[in-house]
């Protein structure tokens, strides 16, 4: 059962952010973790498993300092805002209750403040950042200029960040883990190519190009007549990292698609016994 502590209603970011963050202004309980759930669109997608494992112990010496800020279901479940990298670790470390912070919100509000926590702190890489813009103008009908007002960014600079969503699957990938910066990104946008691209990345990391650099590189490679595309019986290499991206999202847990010459096999991430138990009955539902 929740043990209850304070109550007040949460209107704005300030549940969220900044020297008031354990003010009053929402409903504050001590929940079992597994009535705590992550949202299938949280901005994240990435979470390094070292950094997880050193808040995990840091969690078990000191316990969960920071609440996790949450909105409640009508399903009983509380469905997590801001803190799932707080959630997961707390999991590793072996708690079976969180304290939390409950706040009333919609989705559309919901996906608002999760990406603004996420970009006031800067967890997110830049193409987190840019799904994150996306859904909101994909999923709550707003305009690239209403999704900026309301995270705090200009519209320029949203419509830059959304750009690097055209990049094929692989080179977003490594903008995703920090092997290549978004302008090194944004500057081979203009090959078109997927084999050519994820090419142009690669020499650019183990180059060390400059953007100037990878600006002329891509030139060059935009200039080069396209090859016909090879038939192959194995599901290509972009093909298999963006259904692993789609079934992440979907999931809200690290998907991993891996195909052989004859077979091959899906590895899909989970956190002890319950958190197991509650991937079975959403894989069931599916």
């Amino acid at each position: 059962m929740a043990a209850k502590e304070k109550k007040g209603l949460g209107t704005g970011l300030g549940v969220l952010f900044g020297a008031d963050e354990f003010d009053d202004e929402a409903e504050q309980l001590t929940l079992p973790i597994s009535k705590v759930e992550p949202r299938s669109e949280q901005p994240r997608e990435y979470f390094d498993q070292e950094a997880l494992e050193a808040l995990a112990d840091s969690i078990r010496q000191y316990g969960l300092i920071q609440p996790i800020t949450v909105r409640k279901l009508d399903s009983g479940y509380y469905q997590i805002i801001a803190g799932e990298r707080r959630w997961r670790a707390s999991r590793l470390a072996g708690l079976t209750e969180v304290p939390v912070r409950v706040i009333e919100a919609d989705d559309r509000r919901t996906a608002e403040l999760a990406l603004v926590e996420n970009l006031q702190r800067e967890d997110l890489n830049p193409i987190e950042e840019a799904k994150g813009y996306k859904l909101l103008i994909e999923e709550y009908g707003l305009t690239q200029e209403d999704a900026a007002r309301s995270v705090g960014r200009s519209r320029p600079a949203v419509t830059n960040a959304m750009r690097l969503l055209m990049l094929t699957p692989l080179v977003m990938e490594m903008v995703e883990k920090g092997k290549l910066s978004a302008g090194h990104a944004r500057a081979i946008l203009s090959v078109s190519e997927p084999s050519k691209q994820l090419a142009a990345a690669n020499e650019i990391i183990k180059k060390n190009y400059s953007v100037r650099k990878a600006e002329q590189l891509a030139a060059r490679i935009a200039r080069e007549p396209r090859q016909a595309p090879e038939e192959s019986g194995e599901i290509s290499v972009d093909y298999a990292a963006e259904i692993s991206n789609e079934l992440s999202k979907k999931l809200g847990r690290k998907v991993k698609l891996i195909d052989g010459k004859r077979n091959g096999k899906i590895e899909i991430e989970f956190y002890g016994a319950d958190d197991r138990e509650a991937l079975i009955e959403k894989l069931l539902k599916l």
